[in-house]
């Protein structure tokens, strides 16, 4: 009997213990998880947050470019504006282009406990790291806290990005669509009265590089590209352009095949290496990895992904007449739907204030331009409505990518850009065809010995073969063999495998 009570009075101390231990964490508030409810219960009906019912927590932000040295300066009047909003604050952390994808593993494979982080296809890969868990699972914060997300994106950025029917990332509101288009320099098109008015293929070019090789002292290039270039090929590929694996955008059959195998890659080589052998291209082409031709002015025309207007700011950044021919009709692909993202880490604890702060970012005109331009007086001049002026200091302290931070239509204009740029995207992302692979997302997991050979194949031999450096008539052989030896076809019908299940639950 004795036994008894004391068990039951050392059940009672516990209890108590844990009932004061919570009671002092929930007056902390600071880094500490809020409880669901508070947040649930701060939400208005139309979508707005009372701040006053939150306890206030500070967020994590890791964003990727250069760090900027007005960043303190502008933070702190961005965290007195979240203050009202969401009683939150935010510390961002910028970790630059070359570096960011492999810092962000190291941080997320330590467990560090941040907020929100940008993702793309491109950088700190957003289908991989969704995949395994590195960001948090949305759909239910997008309902409760997202609700201005939903509706000011176009649906198909969040129904292209979902993994296996859920979202893990926010996408920016920008061009969905992706179209690659050939840029000319202007000047050497008025220079030699050049019609690029039926300018589409690779070998429509021919005649235009002739006359600047021929003319032009050596040091202008005709074809201004680097070892990254790739012909334009019409397929969607399920693992990027740098493996040579595609569907044709037109497709009836809805099969991956080879491309290697095609006869449009086939026929670009051929083109690619006789502009190689007659000098429209550098020598040092296949090596190159990057080119300075928009600073220097010494080209004629370089290829370059587009979106509506995007001649004026290539021509106002460059300081010269910058124009452009589409080679084919903007496409929807996953990869572009994914072009820029945000995630919420897996390890947030406080993942409810992260997606207010998110769903601020593409509704709040406010606080979407002082995150992108700094402070009016310090950063920018506002002229006329919707139009700014760029102080000075945003060049040389706070130049932000503005393409990674939110919705892009919310942004302010620079003067000579249209006032209906951002209905221009609209009508763009409207007016595009949708990839027949919209929406798939390749795991790899399956096959990710052969994808990891296959990649080191196409590193070998995509740069050299691509860009006319060797003679496809041997060298496209040696390719294909090495990319069978490496289980490309094995690849191949991984993936066939799983589009084929993915399209018979999404029909």
């Amino acid at each position: 009997m004795f036994k008894k009570k004391v068990s039951i009075l050392s059940l009672a101390l516990v209890l108590l213990l844990t009932v004061v231990l919570s009671a002092c964490g929930s007056k902390e508030g600071g880094n500490k998880p809020n409880e669901p409810a508070k947040e649930e219960a701060a939400v208005q009906s139309d979508g707005t947050v009372d701040a006053s019912k939150l306890d206030p927590v500070k967020l994590k932000m890791y964003m990727i470019g250069p760090n900027q040295k007005d960043l303190p300066m502008v933070q702190e009047e961005i965290n007195k504006y979240l203050t009202e909003k969401i009683n939150a604050t935010i510390e961002i952390s910028m970790i630059d282009w070359g570096d960011y994808s492999q810092r962000m593993q190291v941080i997320t494979s330590s467990g560090e406990n941040y907020d929100i982080a940008f993702t793309s296809s491109w950088a700190f890969d957003y289908l991989p790291n969704a995949a395994k868990g590195a960001f948090k699972p949305l759909n239910d914060l997008l309902d409760q806290y997202g609700k201005g997300i939903k509706e000011a994106l176009d649906p198909r950025f969040l129904e292209g990005t979902k993994v296996n029917g859920v979202n893990y990332g926010i996408p920016a509101n920008k061009e969905l669509a992706q179209q690659f288009v050939w840029r000319f320099n202007k000047k050497y098109l008025d220079k030699y009265n050049l019609d690029i008015s039926k300018v589409t293929t690779l070998e429509d070019l021919e005649p235009l590089l002739k006359a600047i090789k021929e003319n032009e002292p050596a040091d202008i290039t005709p074809l201004a590209v680097p070892k990254g270039f790739k012909p334009y090929l019409p397929f969607d590929f399920p693992l990027g352009d740098e493996i040579p694996i595609g569907m044709y955008i037109d497709t009836k059959d809805f099969k991956f095949v080879n491309l290697l195998d095609s006869p449009e890659l086939k026929s670009a080589l051929t083109t690619m290496r006789e502009y190689y052998k007659a000098g429209y291209v550098r020598e040092d082409v296949a090596t190159l990895d990057g080119i300075d031709n928009i600073k220097t002015g010494k080209w004629l025309v370089d290829r370059e992904i587009t979106q509506p207007y995007a001649e004026l700011g290539w021509s106002r950044n460059a300081g010269y007449d910058i124009v452009t021919r589409p080679m084919h009709d903007p496409v929807i692909y996953t990869s572009s739907a994914a072009g820029s993202m945000m995630a919420i880490s897996s390890y947030s604890k406080n993942s409810e204030r992260a997606m207010m702060f998110l769903n601020l970012l593409n509704t709040d005109v406010k606080l979407r331009n002082m995150i992108q331009s700094g402070l009016e007086g310090t950063h920018y001049k506002k002229l006329e409505e919707p139009y700014i002026e760029d102080m000075p200091a945003m060049q040389e302290n706070y130049a932000m990518p503005g393409f990674a931070l939110g919705n892009m239509f919310l942004t302010y204009l620079h003067e000579g850009e249209p006032k209906d740029k951002w209905e221009a995207f609209e009508k763009f992302n409207t007016s595009a065809v949708v990839a027949p692979t919209f929406g798939f997302n390749f795991n790899t997991a399956p096959v990710k010995t052969e994808v990891a050979a296959i990649t080191n194949v196409a590193k070998e031999f995509i740069p050299a073969l691509y860009t006319g450096s060797v003679d496809p008539d041997e060298y496209l052989p040696k390719a294909k063999q090495k990319f069978k030896d490496a289980g490309i076809d094995r690849v191949i019908a991984e993936a066939q495998k799983q589009f084929d299940e993915w399209k018979a639950q999404n029909k």
